[in-house]
């Protein structure tokens, strides 16, 4: 009866041991597969731009000048490589905007919701904080606004929504998607507005995709795009600095 009680236990602990390493393994092999930032376009994005770029840590790196009056924090998008996002931060530093990208723990934002905090800490010239973020980055970045509303101006989502309430808030709120957008949850999306301010402004970018306001090439199941790359992110800027001006 011993022998067989312990011929039993063995196998279990055999069964559990297969399932944690199948588990674990599986969990590596996800977390290991993302969308790497694609490096040739970025850097002949940046040529001559004159935006200073600055890596505060190996998870933080800032762009332009860190007097600016105005900050913005940017949390990339789910297993997104963050620096493809450089481009939109340099864009927005070239505007006067202070703009700090963060990375993410196996890039993904949800690993870390309140990776901000102490960054506006660290700049104590930038006198106004905007915070955003791209599909569940920016989600993230409105969960982690929604318990610092004291520190922000605004909120930027790009292709994204917020799961948190911010009705009765104060906060300037940009909502910008693609209108090729494949990747979004159309029905999230418009469950979710209604966490919103009411006066809080919908851009549509026609011709836009999901993956275009980084640059880490295409994006599964996304859209087929009918404008650039370039364009996109110029549009997104240019809507992103309307929304500060708004608050000045």
């Amino acid at each position: 009866m011993i022998k067989n009680a312990n011929k039993k236990l063995i196998k279990i602990l055999i069964v559990i041991a297969l399932i944690i390493a199948i588990t674990v393994g599986g969990c590596a092999i996800y977390l290991s597969d993302y969308y790497h930032a694609d490096v040739n376009a970025i850097e002949a994005f940046a040529l001559n731009d004159g935006v200073i770029k600055t890596e505060i840590s190996d998870k933080m790196i800032a762009f332009g000048n860190q007097s600016s009056k105005v900050g913005f924090i940017f949390y990339p998008g789910g297993k997104v490589e963050f620096t493809s996002y450089e481009p939109l931060m340099r864009e927005l530093a070239s505007r006067g905007v202070f703009c700090i990208l963060l990375k993410m723990p196996f890039n993904l934002a949800v690993l870390d919701v309140n990776a901000a905090d102490g960054v506006c800490e660290l700049f104590p010239k930038v006198e106004r904080w905007y915070i955003g973020g791209h599909s569940l980055g920016g989600s993230m970045a409105a969960t982690h606004l929604a318990n610092n509303l004291q520190k922000y101006e605004g909120l930027v989502l790009l292709g994204a929504y917020s799961t948190s309430d911010l009705t009765n808030s104060s906060i300037d709120v940009l909502s910008i998607y693609g209108s090729n957008d494949k990747v979004m949850n159309a029905e999230k999306y418009l469950e979710y507005k209604t966490n919103l301010p009411s006066d809080f402004t919908e851009i549509i970018i026609d011709g836009g995709c999901h993956a275009y306001f980084g640059m880490y090439g295409k994006q599964e199941g996304d859209g087929n795009p009918t404008i650039t790359q370039k364009e996109q992110i110029t549009i997104t800027a240019n809507y992103v600095v309307d929304l500060i001006e708004k608050g000045e």
